[in-house]
């Protein structure tokens, strides 16, 4: 496994939480298991302790992507190598994976698990996962999903840095929505209705001042 490959470790972590819609699954042990997947060894040995922490490291790690979607990469870079330095990886060198017919080993590096608990395994693979992703690719590759109210965090892996969203879904939801305020702008339709609200008064008004003269 590529080390950069690691670095979706740190967005499943980001997305457990949707702040603008109050929604938190990080709840539980069971919630923190998934995260980890069900042949981790850090996933089996979590502890209610290790839900805490990753709360913790989740907003962290989220500040990394706002940072990095606002432009502000030197800060992005700073909050990240606070982690990198609080979460150290000890990495190693691992062959399970066959690479020809003659049985030889595919070498590639893997992050050991040393950590002194579950919670520090699994930030430290996440951090240098996104280092190595924002080194290789840049920083401008992390963002925050811009279709309202969803600000989901995604790695940009386009061969033209243009993803914006987080998905498929908030695309789509997005173009809809922007389809239908060029077809009230075109139409001279209020975009909202608190522009409708604010159009409908300030006409009572201009009428009040034409009735009084």
């Amino acid at each position: 496994m590529e080390l950069a490959s690691y670095s979706d470790y740190a967005v499943r972590l980001v997305n457990t939480e949707e702040p603008t819609r109050g929604t938190d699954t990080l709840t539980s042990l069971d919630a923190a298991r998934e995260l980890f997947g069900p042949a981790s060894t850090m996933g089996r040995r979590l502890t209610d302790g290790d839900v805490t922490r990753l709360r913790g490291v989740r907003a962290r790690l989220r500040a990394v992507f706002e940072a990095a979607a606002e432009g502000e990469e030197v800060r992005a870079v700073d909050l990240l190598n606070a982690l990198l330095m609080e979460f150290p990886v000890s990495p190693q060198i691992s062959g399970h994976q066959v690479r020809d017919e003659a049985g030889r080993p595919d070498w590639h590096l893997h992050i050991a698990d040393h950590a002194a608990n579950s919670a520090a395994g699994y930030t430290a693979t996440a951090c240098m996962g996104l280092a190595v992703h924002l080194t290789e690719l840049g920083v401008d590759r992390l963002g925050i999903c811009q279709a309202p109210p969803c600000r989901n965090a995604y790695l940009d892996t386009s061969t033209n840095r243009s993803r914006r969203y987080c998905s498929d879904r908030c695309a789509t939801r997005a173009n809809v929505a922007a389809y239908r305020a060029r077809k009230r702008r075109e139409s001279g339709s209020p975009s909202s209705p608190a522009e409708r609200t604010g159009r409908t008064a300030e006409a009572a008004h201009e009428s009040r001042a034409v009735a009084e003269r």
